[in-house]
């Protein structure tokens, strides 16, 4: 389980390594004055946040909002259900929270002692935050930002231009933008914004590739989830795409939507967003969070589910799914020996987690037989702090372009907690991960500061002869999101699962956004849905136990 689910933490400082120790709750400083700065570089850097878009009307954020109105409207139950759910992750977090709203009793479980599964963070002994993975908050994102909204934390999302930042491998140093013009609705301004970029795409490649999407447009979503079979790759070949263009574009947005290259990314993935993006306003605008997941965001779900009487406990590992003689759940075992009991039962982790703990004799289960197909795809996210601020960069993601980075930011300059005023620290994704997962963590940086080199060859040497590394965080994930290769979509289970009384949460289970924190939460919400909808005969089933215990 733990060579699985683990994420291994690497710390340096300097060339010493140090000890450090991963808290849930931390005392949050008053973060430092927020000023705009500027160099006289062609790049200049300005620490501007932008005003949250008007997203509360468009119909995917109506359509979250009543799905949560329905927890917070539903009866009351006469006897609230205790729902165990194991993990606290942000599927596990949402699960509870919209049963909590339901007026049942969450009990939810996290078997380490930090909140947020892959959106998980650490305070180093400097007091410096370093996280599992570097998250972006989109416009696109409906049930995400309806959360934000309920949780009273709208503000706590700093919004950045509504534009997409490519660096140039052909002209390092430079950047190519698709800016997408306020004044135009979808999907207009994500046309502007493809036309008016020159410098990726020809003329020839823009006017294929658009013919080439047609067919998504037009089709809809049942023609985005019937191209599941075919890999990015061969879909824009066969769509008659020049290859320069998957190149060009689909490189970077593979790797950062699942950390896999378009030879292995089912196209479904990045139809999926496309269409969010080019049919929502700011579908694709994007915003950072500031400051780390776990106090920014974990803590006030938390907050919500138990001042509804909800219960969060950490450093609580599930052992063992014990069974009843009719195969239904009887009981978590913690690895503590303590034994949990609930009137259902939420696992919320990632698959390949699950898989590990699943019963035998659930395994030969179609439902259950068919998750092989699904395994997490390995990441590595690497933080470096350097001696001085640079000056190539943009308050903003930035889509690397490297065979070995997929984004990065600059996050002493995009996010108020992390800001500093005399030193960067970037934060980037190492992608695809699969060769470097086991490498050393001097491997990982050396190759991370050689494409570094190229992204700022002014400021920037492999070698370090240019800006010096203070101290660096490597955290490999060998098991993250989903691998969402072709042919998954089937292998997707629904939450309710064929065994009475068990569900399950959790961006690989059936919902629309697959592998990411909108589904995540989505998930949850559908979950929680699940047993709200069961709950005369959750109910009933505790009624004849506890008379069976009486006999």
């Amino acid at each position: 389980m733990s060579l699985l689910s683990a994420t291994t933490i690497s710390t340096h400082h300097s060339s010493l390594s140090f000890a450090h120790t991963i808290t849930a709750r931390h005392r949050l400083k008053p973060p430092p004055s927020f000023i705009s700065i500027a160099n006289r570089r062609p790049f200049k850097v300005f620490c501007v946040d932008y005003p949250r878009p008007e997203l509360d009307n468009t119909s995917n954020f109506l359509e979250a909002a009543y799905l949560s109105s329905t927890f917070t409207t539903a009866s009351r139950p006469p006897n609230p259900l205790n729902i165990v759910i194991a993990g606290a992750g942000l599927a596990g977090l949402s699960t509870a929270k919209y049963l909590a709203d339901a007026g049942h009793k969450p009990i939810l479980l996290e078997s380490r002692d930090v909140l947020g599964g892959k959106v998980a963070a650490w305070k180093d002994d400097d007091g410096d935050w370093y996280e599992t993975g570097l998250h972006i908050f989109f416009g696109a994102y409906p049930n995400v930002q309806n959360l934000f909204g309920e949780l009273g934390i709208n503000d706590r999302l700093q919004w950045k231009e509504h534009s997409m930042i490519f660096a140039m491998p052909n002209k390092p140093g430079e950047f190519s933008r698709f800016d997408f013009p306020d004044v135009l609705p979808a999907p207009l301004n994500g046309i502007w914004a493809i036309l008016r970029n020159n410098e990726m795409l020809t003329w020839p490649e823009k006017v294929k590739f658009a013919i080439g999407l047609l067919p998504a447009m037009l089709g809809g979503q049942p023609y985005v989830e019937a191209q599941d079979g075919l890999s990015v790759q061969d879909w824009m070949r066969k769509q008659g795409i020049p290859d320069r263009v998957t190149t060009e574009v689909f490189i970077a947005m593979s790797k950062a939507l699942n950390f896999i290259n378009p030879d292995e990314l089912s196209m479904q993935c990045i139809l999926i967003a496309l269409n969010r993006f080019l049919q929502e306003k700011h579908g694709s605008k994007m915003a950072f969070l500031d400051g780390s997941p776990p106090e920014r965001l974990c803590m006030p779900i938390v907050n919500h589910i138990e001042s509804l009487g909800g219960q969060v406990r950490l450093n609580s590992r599930i052992q063992k799914i014990e069974l009843n003689k009719d195969a239904t759940v009887k009981n978590f075992l913690l690895s503590d020996g303590s034994i949990i009991k609930g009137d259902a039962y939420v696992f919320a982790t990632p698959v390949d987690i699950l898989k590990l703990l699943l019963p035998e004799e659930w395994k030969p289960v179609p439902y259950f037989k068919k998750l092989d197909k699904l395994v997490g795809v390995p990441v590595i996210n690497v933080h470096i702090w350097f001696d001085r601020k640079l000056k190539n960069t943009y308050d903003h993601l930035l889509f690397s372009r490297s065979p070995l980075l997929s984004v990065y930011a600059d996050m002493s300059v995009t996010c108020k907690e992390y800001y500093d005023p005399n030193r960067s620290m970037l934060e980037l994704v190492f992608a695809p991960a699969e060769e470097w997962i086991a490498r050393s963590d001097s491997d990982i940086i050396d190759a991370t500061m050689s494409e570094l080199s190229r992204l700022f060859p002014d400021e920037i040497a492999a070698d370090q002869s240019k800006a010096k590394i203070l101290k660096y965080h490597v955290v490999k994930t060998p098991r993250s999101v989903y691998k969402t290769v072709p042919d998954c979509e089937p292998c997707r289970p629904l939450q309710r699962s064929p065994i009475e009384g068990f569900y399950l949460a959790g961006d690989y289970t059936k919902q629309k956004y697959l592998a990411s924190m909108e589904g995540a939460v989505l998930s949850g919400k559908f979950c929680a849905r699940a047993i709200v909808q069961d709950y005369e005969l959750l109910a009933a089933r505790e009624k004849v136990a506890a008379e069976a215990s009486l006999v």
